[in-house]
């Protein structure tokens, strides 16, 4: 069953004149439930996936379609009852919340708009997501500067949970918090995703929270999807020379790890003029001709893995880019660490 299919999506922008194909023809299926990561180089166009999805940017083309529902094709108005089952975590807790406005203000307001029961149910529920987020009521009277940072972080996720949605797109969720409250975090979204059933696109950068919270991954590079696998997987063996060159580049404190470091040479595209054919051809260790004309179209192998590459099955092996004890730099490592502790006590989404 898939909860959300995303067919050919573009998105362009205009700088001057200039058009930018921030998505260009992304395709993506999400079960219920499921937990898909999003990542790559800042730029590639996460961000502006996320947003399209949800129509907070309108797609240039494609198909959006969820729960069997073509969103891109709906006026605003009945695009509204959808959003109540679509939400967004958006990256930067001081920015996303509104200085002037009570935390019962801010949670009030989408119920407000969608009309969702009588003012006394809206505050009931407003007072039961807070506890679910781990919250004290007497929140619902402070103003967000009085909050800490995952504090805060933890409101943006009760607003997206006030509507009871079935989907949340976490937009870089962790990335402007300290490592122990990452964890927090972490273990909260985990949390909730099994007590509610939701399902997350997890957009980042950290890898090491992609690895632990995801289930499958999609690496994008310059607006489109240049491989899919399951989470493990995908970190075990990836096969993508884009992906292996990601993944080669997480530091490891171990100096007799075994793994060989991808050093990526030859120009960094523009997305104002990507180059033809692959657009990875001009940093890839492993370029024919073949590729500098000829996109390559993302193929699913039968094994779990989707990849847009024509030298998939050439490549060598992929053990020895990620070392076999999955070392991480110190401050990844410790927030391994604490992921891990917190999980196996049970205390998810508790703020100490």
């Amino acid at each position: 069953m898939t909860l959300l299919s995303v067919t050919d999506l573009k998105t362009t922008y205009r700088v001057g004149t200039a058009p930018v194909h921030a998505v260009d023809g992304v395709s993506l299926d999400i079960a219920p439930g499921e937990t898909v990561g999003l990542v790559g180089e800042s730029g590639c166009g996460k961000s502006t996936l996320g947003k399209t999805i949800l129509r907070l940017v309108e797609p240039s083309a494609g198909r959006i379609a969820f729960d069997g529902v073509d969103l891109t094709t709906l006026p605003q108005q009945r695009l509204r009852a959808y959003r109540r089952r679509l939400q967004m975590v958006f990256q930067d807790p001081f920015a996303s919340l509104n200085p002037r406005q009570t935390i019962g203000d801010i949670l009030l307001a989408p119920l407000d708009v969608h009309r969702v029961g009588s003012r006394a149910d809206r505050r009931q529920r407003v007072s039961a997501i807070l506890s679910q987020v781990g919250l004290p009521e007497d929140a619902i009277a402070r103003y967000p500067h009085e909050f800490s940072g995952g504090q805060r972080q933890r409101i943006g996720i009760a607003r997206a949970l006030v509507l009871g949605p079935d989907l949340i797109i976490c937009d870089e969720p962790v990335s402007a918090l300290d490592v122990s409250i990452r964890s927090q975090i972490l273990n909260l979204l985990r949390d909730l995703q099994d007590r509610l059933k939701l399902a997350y696109i997890f957009v980042s950068h950290d890898l090491a929270v992609v690895k632990h919270i995801a289930d499958r991954v999609a690496v994008m590079n310059l607006g489109t999807i240049v491989e899919t696998a399951d989470a493990q997987a995908l970190f075990a063996a990836p096969r993508h020379p884009y992906s292996r060159a990601l993944l080669s580049a997480i530091p490891v404190p171990k100096p007799r790890a075994k793994r060989s470091r991808i050093v990526l040479e030859g120009e960094l595209p523009s997305a104002l003029n990507p180059p033809s054919g692959c657009r990875f051809h001009t940093r890839c260790p492993y370029v024919i001709a073949r590729c500098r004309s000829e996109v390559p179209p993302l193929r699913e192998d039968g094994t779990g893995y989707a990849t847009a590459c024509h030298r998939t099955g050439e490549l060598p092996g992929a053990e020895a880019i990620v070392p076999s004890d999955g070392g991480f730099s110190p401050t990844l490592e410790k927030l391994v660490a604490a992921f891990n502790t917190a999980e196996a006590s049970g205390r998810t989404g508790v703020i100490s």
